[in-house]
């Protein structure tokens, strides 16, 4: 599964586009250099029901942005996406 189809999937269960969700962890702090992954792992199961994968996809764009390596760009593996930046801003709005 993409990186983008991990935050497509999130929006889903969760109603919260990719970028709300990054206001909420921002508004709590989790964005600070010290807040370790398993915190927001936690965070994110216990209020929105979210597992491993799903959150991990999370904590790299609440961590570092958007921005994916291009290595996964247009690549066989299993993380293939079509861009090195992340649509955070929901499914909806979302160029074709």
């Amino acid at each position: 599964m993409s990186f983008q189809a991990y935050l497509d999937t999130i929006e889903d269960k969760t109603g919260l586009t990719p970028r709300q969700l990054l206001e909420i962890a921002q508004s709590k702090g989790y964005d600070d250099d010290s807040v370790k992954a398993a915190e927001i792992l936690e965070w994110l199961k216990a209020d929105y029901g979210l597992g491993r994968g799903h959150g991990m996809a999370l904590v790299h764009v609440i961590k570092k942005g958007p921005q994916i390596d291009a290595k996964h760009v247009g690549s066989t593996g299993s993380h293939s996406d079509a861009s090195d930046t992340l649509w955070l801003d929901g499914q909806a709005s979302k160029p074709a």
